[in-house]
């Protein structure tokens, strides 16, 4: 399903406008709200985590509007608390590791939360039915990603979905807005899933799903910068050893077929190992 056919269904060109921070007594108003409308009791521990864990496991439906305004102020008030990095911020490949490679100059890496990014847009590594993970506080990047966007974004993954009437096929993307992150929209990607032997129809299902983020992120002209993720190298089980050069090969056989398109890559890592993975990829 290409992007034509659901962009105008979930105001994918619309602005997101940001919501009115809140803090203090407000803000403790309105998270006694949002967890009330949940069915969570008074006296509770750790409201803001059991917040979270009642949001993962909420299948899509209809959402008052007034709960999702008063959930999108506590979710923009805690990311204006952590704040976020840009790309214009960082070091480009060639600058930082001398990386003579293709493309250094457009390449950046960077160690962190990919919420955490100010990217135009940030690559979700999906599940085949795009709707998030539902497992309470799980540690994938889809459940990290849903949780600090907010439920808006599983509505219009839904949306998407209902519309395509079956699952999404691994080595394909989606582009949804960002809602309560500091990038404007996400790509949702499935990878591969590899259990026991790696295969070449892996290797080349993973680099499909970098090429269909980059085909899809250049349809929409104010994406100039893109973080992709570390795709299928989770609980989907691609080799990181193996996954980091495809990757890094991919991105930068696209760009040079595309010289004027997007002003950055970034490679964002969470581990100290997948890191280190691309600094030797980057210093070779």
């Amino acid at each position: 399903m290409n992007l034509s056919s659901y962009r105008s269904r979930i105001h994918l060109d619309d602005p997101w406008p940001r919501p009115r921070p809140c803090e203090g007594a407000e803000a403790q108003a309105i998270q006694a709200r949002v967890l009330g409308f949940l069915g969570a009791g008074a006296g509770f521990q750790e409201p803001r985590r059991l917040l979270r864990g009642l949001l993962n496991q909420r299948p899509p439906g209809d959402w008052p509007e007034a709960f999702l305004v008063d959930l999108d102020r506590l979710l923009w008030t805690e990311r204006l608390a952590a704040g976020w990095v840009e790309p214009h911020a960082l070091p480009s490949v060639q600058a930082a590791f001398g990386h003579r490679g293709p493309q250094g100059d457009r390449l950046q890496l960077w160690q962190g939360d990919i919420t955490g990014l100010g990217a135009d847009a940030i690559v979700n590594a999906a599940n085949s039915e795009l709707l998030g993970c539902f497992a309470p506080h799980h540690a994938c990047i889809d459940n990290v990603i849903h949780s600090a966007a907010g439920p808006r974004l599983r509505e219009d993954c839904a949306m998407i979905m209902a519309q395509q009437g079956t699952p999404e096929a691994p080595g394909q993307a989606k582009l949804t807005r960002a809602y309560n992150l500091p990038s404007r929209y996400v790509l949702h990607t499935v990878g591969p899933i590899v259990q026991g032997r790696l295969t070449e129809a892996h290797r080349q299902l993973l680099a499909s799903c970098y090429r269909a983020c980059l085909e899809l992120a250049a349809e929409v002209e104010t994406i100039q910068t893109l973080a992709f993720c570390c795709i299928s190298t989770g609980v989907f089980g691609f080799p990181p050893d193996e996954a980091a050069p495809i990757a890094l090969a991919t991105v930068s056989q696209w760009l040079a077929r595309h010289p004027d398109r997007f002003q950055s890559i970034l490679f964002n890592v969470y581990s100290g190992e997948d890191l280190g993975r691309y600094r030797q990829l980057f210093t070779r």
